[in-house]
């Protein structure tokens, strides 16, 4: 592990030592545990975008009515792919 030094407020203190106290460990441990869930949550976040994303490719819809998606889904993929080029815009 590596050693650092932080500042904080005393609020934060006071609240960090008391949340270490109930969950009976130390105050490094209860600030390792933050940094794991933050860095879970920003995670998170990305796949909820690449989520999204996915979705949006559901949303597409024919303008002539096409009623034949469930079998023709491969090709209507494909044109899709095509209108927004070879995915670049998508990162």
């Amino acid at each position: 592990m590596i050693r650092t030094q932080i500042q904080l407020t005393e609020e934060q203190h006071k609240f960090l030592r008391e949340k270490a106290a109930e969950y009976h460990i130390s105050m490094a441990e209860l600030i390792r545990r933050s940094v794991n869930l933050f860095a879970e949550q920003q995670a998170g976040s990305s796949r909820d975008e690449l989520k999204r994303r996915a979705m949006a490719i559901g949303a597409y819809h024919d303008i002539e009515g096409a009623t034949d998606v469930s079998v023709n889904h491969d090709k209507y993929l494909a044109e899709i792919y095509a209108e927004i080029g070879d995915g670049d815009d998508l990162d």
